[in-house]
């Protein structure tokens, strides 16, 4: 009940491709990768956006927003 061998990932592989096609597996491929090099750029320019360690942060005082709160009511 352990671990499959290779034998039983490529059976899976096989069926995977019969079922969706490579056209399709190919597709999804290109999106998840895009996806997550679209991560990785977007954590890159996140912590370039962090201010320098030692730099003082910005703070502000003295303003006062003002908001409308609504309450949800289920109906």
């Amino acid at each position: 009940m352990g671990s499959f061998s290779i034998w039983h990932w490529l059976i899976v592989l096989v069926i995977v491709m019969l079922i969706f096609g490579t056209k399709k597996l190919r597709n999804v491929g290109q999106d998840l990768g895009g996806a997550v090099k679209g991560f990785k750029d977007g954590m890159k320019e996140a912590s370039a956006d962090k201010p320098v360690e030692g730099a003082p942060a910005q703070q502000v005082s003295g303003q006062t927003i003002d908001v409308e709160v609504k309450e949800k009511t289920k109906g």
